[in-house]
């Protein structure tokens, strides 16, 4: 069975919490969903704002390859006629191919929210569909609050769908708009409008009960072809059905065709992408798509997945556009430490006792706070030097830092003050003054250490992050530091563990300076 999808994140997705997009984003935005194979793109509200008129304006001209955009509305108003409607009006003015317009369902809201009569509900919604489908080429009814409403009174609820169905609708949506039905509720009562034969049926459901992907594929499982949700399931309040679950869990568990192959493998990029501009923290537990969803840290776990991966993997990372990642911690094995090494290029023989030791030496590490997860340079060089085939580029001897403000409203300076020793046993005692003691630390180790090795002059820092291991300490508490270094053509991670943050600071700071002499096989 062929599934349809259709996104809602540039309409329903910009109704969550601390999300807004620019047009320029939707224009993008857009063109990710239309290359990852999306059906329908619902762009907005035309009229509602003028940035929805203008993304429509712009999306008239874009290409398309799979996608149809598609514009988003409501019913006629009681006391008006369509061609009176400016809602109506403003829909044909947005020239898409697509119409999307709710309706209510639920007598509940007809009685309360409209203050209109019943049948005088029926008359607006098969108007209004009938008059917009000679405009448009398609006309999806999205029927709001249906499930609440067939819930309270199914006979009516049932007919509002039915007006829909007269009216000409491509699709009814059934929506379960407050997000509180659960997902044997949902394949009920999908099973029973789909033997009706009104024609084909969508689904669109909230999150509020974390059920949204559940009850998204129940609909799927009685009947629904149409699949409606957003990108990592953004939304209003706890959000949509998420797609990025949905679509493979549709194609690769239930086996129904959503998009090709080819585009199922670029998932992750489009999951990844709108959480870019969507300015989301990054979500690492996602499934499918996020950094941990394949990635592997217990040694049990991690001996088992090397010798098949469908000991602890219901699916091939690939298959989504995911990698599978293995973790070095204190939990890490031997199986761990190989699998790493391998991903280094390093050559190691699995009974070489080499790997022991370094799995003893990345324990006894990570007991005194450090973490290598997310430091792949420092486990770099510990591996290195515990093999003891890390180079020996300086020995750091001292450090000073001076912090200093002219007050009430002079601007601080911060002095560091470096010792080095050379290979050759020379000590270089340099000083740098920066903005902040850590740019002045990292401005006097570069300064130390860049005339005799000049490649030093290409490193600056990217970004800087603390974490108080301790926090009951106070003062006393142990800091971890970790330090994203670049050279302009890659970047790397370093770790440093202190109860002095600049003490966690300047050991991280030595790692990235000796990670970089050391790719350059200095």
């Amino acid at each position: 069975m062929r599934i349809k999808l259709f996104d809602t994140t540039l309409r329903d997705g910009t109704q969550a919490e601390d999300i807004s997009f620019t047009v320029d984003d939707k224009i993008h935005m857009a063109r990710l969903l239309d290359d990852f194979g999306i059906h329908y793109i619902e762009g907005g509200w035309p009229g509602s704002n003028p940035k929805d008129m203008e993304f429509f304006d712009k999306a008239r001209s874009m290409p398309m390859k799979n996608a149809k955009i598609t514009a988003f509305g409501a019913t006629r108003r009681a006391k008006s006629s369509c061609e009176q409607d400016p809602s109506i009006q403003a829909l044909i003015k947005s020239e898409v191919p697509v119409a999307c317009v709710f309706g209510k369902t639920w007598d509940l809201h007809v009685r309360d929210a409209l203050g209109i009569g019943l049948d005088q509900n029926l008359e607006i919604i098969e108007d209004t569909i009938r008059y917009l489908s000679a405009y448009f080429d398609e006309v999806i009814f999205d029927a709001e609050h249906f499930f609440d409403g067939y819930k309270a009174t199914p006979d009516y609820a049932l007919q509002t769908i039915q007006a829909a169905a007269q009216g000409g609708a491509s699709y009814i949506a059934l929506c379960d708009t407050n997000g509180g039905s659960l997902p044997w509720e949902v394949s009920d009562v999908v099973a029973k409008v789909t033997d009706m034969g009104l024609g084909a049926l969508g689904i669109h459901v909230h999150n509020d009960s974390e059920t949204a992907v559940a009850n998204t594929l129940a609909a799927v499982k009685s009947g629904a072809t149409l699949v409606q949700g957003t990108v990592n399931g953004v939304g209003e309040r706890c959000g949509n059905a998420n797609l990025i679950s949905i679509i493979p869990n549709i194609q690769l568990k239930l086996g129904h065709q959503c998009v090709s192959e080819d585009n199922l493998k670029k998932l992750t990029h489009l999951s990844r992408s709108v959480q870019e501009l969507a300015n989301m923290n990054e979500w690492k537990n996602q499934p499918y798509t996020g950094k941990s969803a394949f990635a592997h840290k217990g040694g049990v776990h991690v001996s088992a997945v090397m010798k098949n991966s469908e000991t602890y993997e219901h699916i091939k990372p690939e298959l989504v556009g995911n990698i599978r990642r293995v973790l070095i911690s204190d939990l890490s094995g031997r199986s761990n430490v190989q699998h790493k090494l391998q991903e280094l290029g390093l050559e190691l023989a699995a009974d070489d006792p080499a790997v022991t030791e370094i799995v003893k030496e990345i324990k006894r590490m990570e007991y005194r706070g450090y973490n290598y997860e997310a430091a792949s340079a420092s486990l770099e060089l510990l591996i290195q030097k515990t093999r003891g085939q890390l180079g020996d580029y300086f020995s750091p001897r001292s450090y000073r830092i001076i912090d200093e403000r002219a007050l009430p409203e002079g601007e601080p300076v911060s002095e560091a003050t470096v010792q080095v020793e050379l290979p050759s046993g020379d000590t270089i005692h340099t000083v740098s003054l920066g903005e902040g003691p850590v740019d002045a630390l990292n401005g006097a180790l570069l300064r130390a250490l860049s005339s005799f090795y000049p490649v030093l002059e290409e490193v600056h820092l990217i970004d800087y992050k603390v974490r108080i291991l301790s926090a009951k300490k106070g003062t006393k508490a142990v800091t971890r530091v970790m330090i994203d270094s670049s050279d302009g053509k890659s970047h790397w991670t370093t770790v440093g563990v202190d109860s002095d943050i600049l003490g966690a600071s300047y050991t991280a700071l030595v790692d990235s300076i000796r990670y970089k002499l050391y790719k350059e096989n200095f």
